[in-house]
């Protein structure tokens, strides 16, 4: 365990060194500016252009809102991820630098490990940080707050740990361009799942449905997204409840418990999977 405090430790230290935080913390005060302004300026157009229940018009620009800026999140945290670790296997053994950490002191699982802890803590903050503020923006700008809060914080921040995950074990068979490659196809698969799930719904196609549902299975952070969709707007009903659940890159689906139990055993597989491979791995 004190092997994997180093090697997490390091990471950390790699992400300042290179200026990978620092990079991603002035994009994303960009896209918050950017945010801030098309939520007022939708809240302003919604007031002026609202009919009778205007109540109805600013759920349904707050929920969109606030859906987009969720997407917009994990996808960020997405890149994040897979920056963080794409290179941890194999990448670091080409270079020379793996073989005199997995023979000693550190280790094969503990060297996975810490880079999966200090990946884990950066990426999950990051996304916990920029959820938080797009729901004050969004709140303090249109008067808007979600039914849900807390879930769709906690979906994005599992799911960008199951990234993280995949694309650890990606590094362990793959050099880091291709992996990079992959964590991102695999990103658009999870995303193009949920929207044949949506267009499923709506022509009442089960294939597609089926289809979409064991996709969002096997991967399960467009699972997680699509609940914390759902959280959103878990009180709304009427026609505004159904419009809201048609969703930004995805209808919002209620995952329940099963749901974050199947993605932390997902975990627990994700990571036996790339310790095994590993541990037979020639470097």
């Amino acid at each position: 365990m004190s092997g994997a405090l180093v090697v997490a430790q390091y990471a950390l230290r790699e992400c300042v060194r290179r200026r990978v935080i620092a990079v991603v913390l002035v994009l994303t005060a960009m896209f918050l500016a950017l945010y801030t302004l098309g939520a007022d300026v939708a809240f302003r157009e919604t007031e002026d252009f609202a009919g009778e229940d205007p109540l109805d018009e600013i759920v349904l620009t707050g929920s969109t809102l606030l859906g987009l800026a969720m997407f917009t999140t994990l996808f960020l945290g997405a890149v994040l991820a897979a920056f963080l670790t794409l290179g941890a296997v194999r990448g670091d053994a080409e270079r020379g630098l793996l073989q005199p950490l997995v023979v000693r002191p550190v280790g094969r699982a503990s060297l996975l490990l810490g880079r999966f802890a200090g990946a884990g803590v950066v990426c999950a903050a990051y996304v916990a940080l920029v959820y938080t503020l797009s729901v004050l923006i969004t709140g303090l700008t249109g008067g808007w707050w979600p039914d849900s809060p807390v879930l769709p914080g906690l979906g994005l921040v599992v799911g960008v740990l199951v990234i993280a995950a995949l694309s650890l074990l990606g590094s362990v068979f793959l050099s880091s361009t291709a992996n990079g490659i992959a964590v991102f196809m695999l990103f658009g698969a999870g995303l193009a799942a949920g929207l044949l799930g949506q267009i499923g719904d709506a022509l009442s196609v089960d294939t597609l449905e089926d289809v979409a549902t064991v996709s969002s299975w096997l991967l399960p952070f467009e699972a997680l997204y699509q609940a914390g969709l759902d959280a959103l707007t878990a009180d709304v009903r009427g026609v505004t409840g159904v419009i809201v659940r048609l969703g930004p890159f995805g209808g919002a689906q209620e995952g329940g418990p099963l749901l974050w139990v199947w993605t932390f055993a997902y975990l627990g597989l994700v990571g036996l999977a790339a310790q095994l491979a590993f541990a037979r791995r020639d470097l």
